[in-house]
């Protein structure tokens, strides 16, 4: 049985989504726009008047990271510069992480010559 390699974020390398709209505030904060689109949203949006549209306003250290984002450093850099920006922060590298996953899962990010 062949196992499964564990994967490892720390070498990946996250771009922004070119099709990702965001704005940036006079405090630094991000806000991302996500369209909604397939069959269930396009009822939700009739029948329930959801919005085609949503706007998701990082926190600072969302932020931070977004604009962290350059497509050359990978994810054990962004955890450097986190803890430098951050020094109080605990468990930043596993927020870090999970923070990405969840961008790369919304697809607002990419990894970099990765098909994960």
């Amino acid at each position: 049985m062949k196992k499964k390699q564990a994967a490892n974020y720390l070498e990946y390398i996250p771009v922004h989504n070119p099709a990702t709209e965001f704005t940036q505030d006079s405090a630094g904060i991000i806000t991302l726009k996500k369209e909604w689109t397939g069959f269930y949203s396009r009822i939700a949006q009739k029948f329930f008047h959801k919005p085609r549209f949503s706007k998701i306003a990082l926190d600072g250290y969302g932020s931070f990271i977004w604009k962290s984002i350059d497509g050359c450093k990978d994810v054990y850099a962004l955890s450097k510069e986190l803890d430098e920006a951050f020094p109080d922060m605990e468990k930043s590298l596993p927020r870090l992480i999970k923070f990405l996953e969840i961008l790369r899962d919304h697809q607002f990010i990419m990894w970099k010559d990765q098909t994960h």
